[in-house]
């Protein structure tokens, strides 16, 4: 039986870093990180082969030309990419040896700019693969199964793939005297919304 199959287990390891600096044309920033790590057990115990993979991000990449490749901020427990929860789109797709890779444009919406926010003041999120699909115990590793379906790639904070973790934006950003000044100021828009603000 098919399952929605989501990665959130925490791996402390080293940040893959951002493309610093990189935009795209409508000024959007681009981040490319390390989306999948293939034919390896990731942190939930699950295997994906390359050819599954290979299937997956051939039918992917027509979503990617359309601009339609979507994520949201966190994983939902759905098959549907919920509108409303966006923060990125993902703009290119590629294999680099085991690894595949992607750049991830970052959107100006309330969930893209909660990312945005947090990676500009030094938090660490990560991206992780929503699909659907059944499992198969195979030794001591569960086996993704033919039938999966990929979905897409959400941003997370604990990404179950050991690489894929983006690190802070810095080139061009100077460096305020609180480094959590965005995050703070996007509370007090959220909390000052209604037209009254609560004394801090």
């Amino acid at each position: 039986m098919k399952s929605l199959l989501v990665e959130t287990r925490l791996i402390d390891i080293s940040p893959q870093f951002l493309t610093e600096g990189r935009k795209g044309s409508n000024g959007n920033p681009l981040v490319e990180t390390i989306l999948t790590t293939v034919e390896k057990k990731n942190g939930n115990g699950r295997y994906y082969s390359k050819e599954l993979w290979d299937r997956e991000i051939e039918k992917y990449g027509t979503l990617v030309v359309e601009r339609r490749a979507l994520g949201e901020l966190d994983h939902p427990d759905s098959q549907i990419i919920n509108l409303k929860n966006v923060s990125h789109n993902i703009t290119k797709v590629w294999w680099d040896d085991n690894k595949i890779m992607g750049i991830l444009e970052i959107l100006p919406t309330p969930s893209g700019n909660i990312v945005k926010a947090l990676i500009e003041s030094g938090i660490k999120v990560g991206v992780s693969s929503r699909g659907m699909g059944s499992l198969k115990q195979v030794g001591e590793v569960l086996e993704v199964q033919d039938d999966f379906d990929l979905l897409g790639w959400d941003i997370v904070s604990t990404p179950s793939n050991p690489n894929s973790w983006m690190s802070p934006l810095s080139e061009g950003l100077s460096t305020p005297i609180n480094p959590y000044h965005k995050v703070n100021s996007m509370i007090t828009d959220i909390l000052c919304a209604n037209g009254s603000c609560p004394i801090f």
